[in-house]
């Protein structure tokens, strides 16, 4: 384990049965709560974006918006934020995708996207995918281009990246820390 995994494990606390009973809940406002934890996440998930050849970053909300924000600012680029359905004034694009019980939308806002903006989707956790999997659907249904996603933690027991590499195709899944 590096020590910049180190640092961002040691700041995430686990809430035992949150939110129902035998789910062991990944609490990270310790980690956005100290600024040199936050800093090195930042730093990190910026010099993915860079490595991508990001053009614009994508952040899945809710926990998506505070990570993704601050890298596109330190990356230099333009910050899209990906909304549930209702939220976003105006044209919108908009996904559904399947949960474990019923579904659910996403959108994002129709002129944020192009032909040649080339997209790093950010988020907390990649669990099961089905939101990221929505997410990679809008972003090419607008003409961009994903060019790789990257989370602060992979839960891998669920399944998530074998559910999105068909999905990215060649771009990149980066998890700072796999649990």
């Amino acid at each position: 384990m590096t020590g910049i995994q180190e640092l961002l494990l040691s700041r995430i606390r686990d809430v035992a049965d949150y939110p129902e009973p035998g789910v062991m809940f990944k609490d990270i406002t310790p980690l956005l709560a100290d600024p040199a934890a936050f800093t090195t996440l930042t730093d990190a998930l910026a010099g993915i974006a860079a490595n991508t050849g990001a053009t614009k970053v994508v952040g899945l909300e809710a926990r998506g918006f505070i990570l993704g924000a601050p890298v596109a600012v330190r990356a230099g680029l333009g910050f899209i934020p990906v909304r549930k359905a209702g939220k976003l004034p105006g044209a919108t694009l908009r996904q559904a995708y399947d949960l474990e019980y019923g579904s659910a939308e996403i959108e994002v806002h129709a002129e944020d996207l192009a032909a040649g903006d080339r997209v790093l989707i950010v988020d907390d956790v990649l669990a099961t995918g089905g939101t990221a999997e929505a997410a990679i659907q809008l972003i090419q249904r607008a003409g961009a281009e994903v060019c790789g996603l990257a989370v602060l933690m992979e839960l891998g027991f669920l399944g998530g990246r074998a559910r999105l590499e068909p999905a990215l195709d060649v771009a990149p899944l980066e998890a700072l820390l796999q649990v």
